[in-house]
């Protein structure tokens, strides 16, 4: 019943009459007024004026499903979500949703998270009301071995949304932060169900640093609000960003890895730079000298061996 009223209200920009509103949504005037109250409470500022009705002045940059899924023009992502003023973790929720069999395009999104978690079992600072987190159910026709290519696709989608909705130039450092002016703003957790052969579906799970002060941000982190000096929309970047995951998804399905490795190389600041990473409990060192069609990192020792790394802790040396 709110997002109905909430529908009739955003059409109108002067005052629309409570008799209007019980009539049309086939309530009570009494019955209209407790959800305006409620509504309210949720920090939407609606103006109530005798004789002439209701009008909302302004809408909370809160990440309600229902604002979220507004104009959003997706045909999958998004398709169902779930909202969460606080929880532990959105993979962990997702995870669960997805053994249930939850539909492909299932997100999950948290004003803040408790246990909120990156690669390796970092914490992920999470919060409530500052950033965006979020995790997405995926189940795409994929082997197990080619699924790291989806944090690449996630790490493209990141970067444009971000230019789109503020403005903001970021880049990516393999294999899933977005850094800007070389502080993390962000970072993409992948997480996977999968047989020998058979991927069951995916976790894509993005935490973005937005509104959060700079005092509060832990050390070489950053915020868009930092650079920017004034407030971005979560509302709006999240929308995009599920839009622009939509969209590079369709293209992987379309026209392969190759298409969307291309636009990440756009972004990247790895390639062609000498490295360290820490992978398999094994420090491997030396030149990126590309990124394979399935999102492998290929590094050329100082024996002159390549090697392809799927997964590690990297740090630029140069």
């Amino acid at each position: 019943m709110r997002e109905k009223i909430l529908d009739l209200l955003k059409r109108k920009t002067n005052y629309i009459s409570g008799d209007f509103l019980a009539q049309r949504l086939g309530i009570s005037r009494q019955a209209l007024w407790k959800h305006i109250q409620d509504l309210k409470e949720l920090g939407y500022d609606i103006v109530a004026v005798p004789h002439l009705g209701y009008r909302l002045q302004a809408t909370p940059d809160r990440l309600f499903d229902c604002e979220v899924s507004r104009n959003l023009n997706t045909r999958i992502l998004g398709r169902k979500i779930y909202y969460f003023e606080s929880i532990t973790s959105t993979m962990d929720a997702a995870m669960e949703l997805g053994i249930k069999g939850a539909p492909e395009g299932s997100v999950v999104i948290a004003e803040a998270q408790t246990r909120g978690r990156g690669r390796l079992g970092r914490v992920w600072f999470s919060p409530k009301y500052k950033g965006i987190y979020f995790s997405v159910i995926l189940r795409p026709k994929l082997a197990p071995a080619n699924i790291s290519i989806l944090t690449l696709l996630a790490a493209v989608s990141v970067v444009e949304a971000v230019k789109k909705i503020a403005g903001v130039d970021t880049e990516i450092k393999w294999p899933n932060d977005i850094l800007l002016e070389n502080k993390k703003l962000g970072g993409i957790l992948t997480e996977l169900n999968a047989e020998m052969d058979k991927v069951n579906f995916v976790i894509i799970g993005i935490g973005l640093n937005v509104n959060n002060d700079k005092r509060f941000l832990p050390s070489g982190a950053i915020s868009l609000k930092e650079k920017s000096a004034q407030e971005t929309s979560r509302i709006e970047l999240l929308q995009e960003i599920l839009r622009r995951l939509e969209t590079n998804y369709f293209i992987l399905g379309h026209k392969g890895s190759k298409a969307i490795i291309e636009r990440w190389r756009e972004y990247a600041i790895t390639l062609h730079r000498r490295v360290k990473v820490y992978c398999q409990g094994q420090y491997i060192e030396g030149e990126v000298v590309n990124i394979d069609t399935d999102g492998g990192l290929l590094v050329r020792k100082d024996s002159g061996v390549i090697q392809k790394i799927f997964s590690g802790d990297l740090i630029h040396c140069s």
